[in-house]
């Protein structure tokens, strides 16, 4: 049996859920129930980013304490998983006292080590981004991504980040698949080729009180980077007793995969590594950047233009299994893409209502019509209905292979060409006619469509698990399991099926 281990960012708790954590936890979601459904042994990782100066300063101006900005913040995340339908097996958050205690036997280790040392430091902060910066750095008196900065001087500590710079670009060029797409790839390479600087791991406690405490120096706490990307590998037993054969599972073996924000491809490829090369810990076994959900003047939302879309919303207008769709076949993974309300619903409506939709609700409409809402046995020959079994039994592996390159809407590409050759086949064949003349060959005729949405009920399961479920009610409730795609006619002849309300109708736009 093969081992998926798949993270997500923690997100940080200043704010509650948008659109782009939604869409990054839904994909970790949609892929970890495809390798759960080709019978993988799945874990999946999500949780909250709890530290740092943004939460101090939120909390402060709200009159409350950062621990209970976090609690708030956190109940929000997880109601909003819950209702996105959104199953993940550890929901971590980086206030847990078993986090916070390896966290400081980690800085310990590199300090007794000589790998973190102290000295001046004069630069660029970014609060925002609770990143230092190089006057070399900012672009137009900003951070690169065009975040205010202000003059800071101060000791802190430093990890000798440099001093592994070449053994992170070796492993990229060694191990192609480390970081995805490629042009994430070869940004981070261009990014190490430059000079590197050591990495300021402490924020005095005068400036900064919410963090881990240094146990090497109590006036500092450490910064949230070296605290929050530890998370992936503490969240799996790192150097807590009694826990490490589970970290040797996931972590050493089976290899985390990180799926993370464009935005955070620097944090996570070259600082994360280099703090792993530094303890001796196995590196992950890949990280895959997303693209970012924009505006559909194609930028990226933003709270000051108040385009900043909240999935809940959504869900009303389309339900959660209709966002979740649109999410998983309009964004291929890694590109920018843009959403509105209109792209949503076109999404929904032709590939939802007026595909899938319409082939469930004829088929079973005129199963109920001609044979008493029973299946009928499979009757003369039919080489269209030879062809449609064909094209799915060829589709499972299709499927398959997308996922595993974590591609999902190439997935759903191919569960589509299937839908438009059974829609086809039905055009073509005219069963609604062809029972007035041939009720045996219009069971062949419906008995092909049938198995097409058993199919396409378990293949849409992992995206869609209601709307699904609901399907498989209808069909009979057939078994729901990635071997039952290897055989074709799986629905027993008599079983009665369901016609229902349409399972997707039609939506129009709100005025």
């Amino acid at each position: 049996m093969s081992r998926f281990y798949l993270t997500t960012p923690l997100y940080y708790v200043n704010d509650k859920p948008h659109l782009g954590t939604a869409y990054c936890t839904i994909v970790a979601d949609v892929l970890s129930r495809y390798h759960r459904l080709f019978g993988d042994e799945t874990l999946l990782l999500t949780g909250a980013d709890e530290h740092g100066q943004k939460i101090q300063e939120t909390a402060a101006k709200r009159g409350i304490t950062p621990l209970e900005q976090c609690d708030e913040v956190v109940e929000l995340f997880k109601s909003a998983w819950k209702e996105l339908n959104i199953q993940y097996d550890i929901f971590f958050r980086t206030t847990a006292d078993f986090h916070k205690q390896v966290v400081q036997k980690c800085l310990q280790e590199l300090f007794e080590r000589g790998e973190i040392y102290s000295s001046e430091y004069e630069g660029w902060y970014s609060v925002s981004e609770e990143i230092f910066y190089m006057e070399k750095d900012l672009v137009e008196g900003k951070s690169p991504t065009g975040r205010d900065v202000v003059k800071i001087r101060e000791k802190n500590y430093f990890f000798k980040m440099s001093k592994y710079q070449q053994a992170l670009i070796d492993h990229i060029e060694k191990h192609p698949d480390f970081i995805w797409p490629e042009s994430r790839r070869n940004e981070v390479l261009g990014f190490l080729r430059q000079p590197l600087n050591d990495l300021c791991i402490s924020r005095p406690k005068a400036r900064l009180s919410w963090g881990v405490e240094l146990p090497f120096d109590k006036d500092y706490v450490t910064y949230v980077w070296f605290d929050a990307l530890l998370n992936y590998a503490t969240g799996v037993g790192l150097k807590q007793p009694g826990r490490e054969d589970e970290f040797k599972k996931w972590w050493s073996d089976a290899g985390a995969i990180h799926l993370i924000g464009k935005d955070i491809i620097t944090t996570h490829a070259v600082y994360w590594p280099t703090m792993l090369l530094a303890l001796n810990i196995p590196l992950p076994k890949r990280i895959f950047a997303h693209g970012w959900i924009l505006n559909k003047e194609m930028e990226k939302m933003s709270k000051s233009k108040g385009d900043v879309v909240n999935p809940l919303d959504m869900k009303d207008y389309v339900g959660v299994d209709g966002l979740r769709y649109f999410l998983i076949r309009d964004v291929h993974l890694g590109n920018d893409a843009p959403f509105s309300l209109d792209l949503l619903f076109n999404r929904v409506n032709n590939d939802l209502a007026n595909n899938l939709g319409n082939l469930a609700s004829r088929t079973l409409n005129l199963v109920e019509k001609f044979f008493s809402g029973a299946i009928p046995e499979v009757g003369s020959p039919d080489s269209g209905a030879d062809h449609i079994r064909e094209h799915a039994l060829m589709t499972p592996q299709k499927v398959q292979s997308a996922i595993e390159k974590m591609a999902p809407s190439q997935a759903l590409e191919a569960i589509v060409e299937l839908l438009n050759e059974a829609n086809k086949y039905l055009e073509e064949r005219a069963p609604w006619k062809l029972a007035k003349t041939d009720l045996p060959a219009t069971a062949t005729v419906l008995r092909a469509a049938l198995e097409v949405l058993r199919f396409v009920s378990i293949l849409l399961h992992p995206v869609m698990p209601t709307k699904m479920k609901e399907l498989q009610v209808r069909l009979g409730s057939p078994e729901m399991s990635w071997k039952a795609l290897s055989q074709w006619e799986g629905l027993k002849t008599g079983t009665l099926v369901k016609k229902g309300e349409p399972l997707f109708p039609r939506l129009e736009l709100p005025k």
